[in-house]
């Protein structure tokens, strides 16, 4: 069967940190001896050239430029890689533009910039307001100056073509109580936000937190933080679309939602990851990029680490290991065009799941229940 092309996206990595966070499992490089600002936009533009066939005749329907700290590079340097990628590929009119932000003062002053060099959307790492809390999880900025980044950009909602910014804000912290989380979230709800990411902070291999493990708070706290927290956010108007993202009606991550719909994705930099489909060959590709910054700009080397093709017999998974972290209902149609598979292949795994309760059929769709989101490994492990 032929494969169907989804929209297209492009993740844009930038590396570098003031420094590493301990609970960090991104790539992302402390700052010792300054960034190569210039030279790493022109090996970005080369890698994109490289990915060029891979648009296959797509306008691209959103940007993420993530890190790192992407903050840390000029506007002028995201005005150039902005232009450079317009130039290459054609945007849709209503591209939307995201650029991870650190909220220190310096960042945050240079909103404006970012806003004129392209960019549509900032989601700003707070991660807290508790200035105990934020000196825990390694962060370089206090309460304050997260309020005042959200404020700025605020403003930017009503005079510039800025049109949305998200807070990124975690619970479950080392010794974090109850109100302790609820008072972060109810700090960040009166600063307005289009949208919020609520999320538990969780402890990754090859971290420093992995190698020395903070207390963090039982199941039972997490799960009494899990169901105030969302009915506060509810409350306030925020409605719950992905497993951790909560927005105003029609604020949702247009990106993120392409990566949970199972669309394509360029992925340039340092470690960045795409996933494209190629309906000649009949497979869906994940491509992976030189992770250290000193070998992606080896010009001696190439960007591609790696390029493999998902084995058919992962696709059911890889489909609904994505499409279930939104709660919105998916069609089977959408799964046999974006994967290829027939329906049958999923559909005994799909009967047991709604007999489980994890999964309903609103309109003859899948929808995945809130016992499916409490269970959702349980819920994944059906497709393997």
């Amino acid at each position: 069967m032929m494969l169907q092309l989804p929209p297209l996206s492009l993740y844009i990595h930038i590396p570098w940190c003031i420094q590493k966070c301990p609970y960090c499992d991104f790539n992302s490089h402390a700052v010792k001896q300054g960034i190569p600002e210039q030279e790493y936009i022109a090996h970005l533009l080369a890698d994109l050239d490289l990915d060029l066939p891979y648009v296959q005749g797509r306008t691209l329907h959103s940007i993420f430029i993530g890190g790192g700290t992407p903050s840390v590079f000029s506007a002028e340097g995201i005005a150039a890689i902005l232009s450079g990628v317009q130039s290459r590929i054609v945007f849709a009119d209503d591209i939307e533009i995201t650029m991870e932000a650190n909220p220190g003062t310096v960042e945050a002053e240079r909103f404006a910039g970012y806003v004129k060099a392209g960019v549509s959307r900032f989601s700003i790492g707070v991660q807290s307001f508790q200035n105990d809390k934020l000196t825990r999880l390694g962060r370089i900025h206090q309460g304050d100056e997260a309020s005042h980044a959200a404020e700025l950009a605020t403003a930017l909602l009503t005079n510039s073509p800025l049109k949305s910014f998200n807070l990124d804000l975690m619970h479950g912290l080392p010794e974090q109580s109850i109100d302790d989380a609820l008072s972060d979230l109810q700090q960040a709800i009166a600063l307005l936000p289009p949208h919020l990411s609520w999320y538990q902070l969780t402890i990754e291999p090859n971290t420093a937190f992995a190698s020395k493990p903070p207390v963090l708070p039982d199941d039972d706290i997490l799960w009494d933080i899990q169901e105030q927290g969302h009915a506060l956010l509810s409350a306030a108007g925020y409605q719950q679309y992905e497993t951790s993202a909560y927005a105003k009606p029609g604020f949702q991550c247009r990106h993120n939602l392409n990566y949970w719909r199972f669309g394509d994705y360029l992925g340039i930099g340092c470690g960045a990851h795409g996933k494209i489909t190629m309906p000649e060959h009949g497979y869906i590709v994940r491509t992976v990029k030189v992770k250290h910054p000193k070998g992606y700009m080896d010009l001696s080397k190439p960007y591609l680490d790696s390029a493999t093709p998902v084995p058919s017999d992962e696709l059911a998974f890889e489909y609904f290991m994505n499409r279930f972290r939104l709660l919105e209902a998916c069609s089977i149609d959408e799964f046999t065009a974006y994967t290829g598979q027939p329906a049958a292949t999923v559909a005994p795994i799909l009967v047991k799941a709604m007999q489980l309760g994890l999964v309903n059929q609103p309109d003859h769709r899948y929808q995945i229940t809130p016992h499916g989101v409490r269970y959702l490994n349980d819920l994944l492990q059906m497709f393997l």
